[in-house]
């Protein structure tokens, strides 16, 4: 049995006639009366009571009608819930994303335009260090990432792309020395104690930065995290290197600088799996792409 014969089987128990039904569903009456008949034949018996005026349906028939409403009706919910997710309008994204990318805004205007566009399909998102991230969406539990240019482990699949160029200033104890200059050179650093990041993370961009100008600071702390960093900045153990965006935390013991000769700044990377073959994602990376001001 197949779709089309239920929908010709209710089409005629509806019309009550072969002709109107024949018209409804665009083909001739002779093709229509041989669907039914094998139909019929198939299931065993009599569906309908046909008369010289009218068509009504047999006790079967009437079964079947109750029956073959429920089958088409779930076929079309079958292909209208099949389409919404290959469109992306429904299924689940989980998101990882390191402080500088909620802070920087670009996580936060996705988030909101994926959220206008698509309201109904279910967004996580949980703080996770970029190396981190590229693990997990090796690993299948996650599927979209947001952090900054780092090491990654390159027998990981992961695909990396570009979405923002990002600044990096210097976070310096209100009480240190150098927080009352108006701005910092990379040789101010050398021999300074700084805070950097751990070196699990892949976001160890600091170090990198201040050793390409021949500078060698003195790592006092390493911190997983942005926040992390801050605090030990805030307590007065070290200068650290630091996204611009963060300047927006207002933290009473830490000022803010830029760092010249030269001005240094990192990419902002949008990570996944590639290729990709949940609808869903692959709306919300179109989103994440566009970059589209909010």
């Amino acid at each position: 049995m197949e779709l089309r014969h239920l929908r010709y089987f209710v089409a005629v128990a509806e019309e009550r006639h072969f002709g109107r039904a024949a018209a409804r569903l665009h083909i001739v009456q002779p093709t229509l009366s041989m669907q039914i008949q094998s139909l019929e034949r198939e299931l065993g018996g009599p569906l309908f009571v046909r008369t010289s005026r009218r068509v009504d349906l047999t006790e079967a028939g009437e079964v079947l009608l109750v029956e073959a409403r429920r089958t088409l009706a779930q076929a079309e919910r079958s292909v209208t819930v099949v389409h919404q997710s290959l469109s992306g309008q429904t299924g689940t994204v989980r998101v990882g994303f390191s402080g500088v990318a909620m802070l920087s805004g670009n996580l936060i205007g996705t988030l909101r335009r994926h959220h206008n566009i698509y309201p109904d399909v279910e967004v996580t998102v949980q703080e996770l260090a970029p190396l981190r991230q590229t693990e997990l969406i090796g690993e299948g539990s996650l599927d979209v990432g947001f952090g900054p240019r780092g090491k990654f482990d390159p027998d990981i699949h992961c695909r990396t792309e570009k979405i923002a160029r990002i600044r990096l200033i210097a976070a310096i104890p209100v009480e240190h020395p150098l927080a009352d200059r108006p701005a910092i050179r990379y040789s101010d650093l050398d021999q300074e104690r700084v805070i950097v990041y751990s070196h699990d993370d892949g976001e160890d961009l600091s170090l990198e930065h201040l050793r390409s100008q021949g500078q060698e600071p003195i790592v006092a702390h390493r911190a997983p995290t942005t926040l992390g960093v801050l605090a030990l900045v805030a307590a007065g153990l070290g200068i650290a290197v630091v996204p611009d965006a963060t300047e927006q935390i207002r933290i009473p013991e830490i000022t803010f600088r830029p760092l010249v000769d030269p001005e240094v700044s990192v990419d902002l990377l949008l990570l996944s799996r590639s290729p990709e073959t949940s609808g869903a994602v692959n709306a919300f990376l179109a989103i994440a792409r566009a970059g589209i001001p909010l």
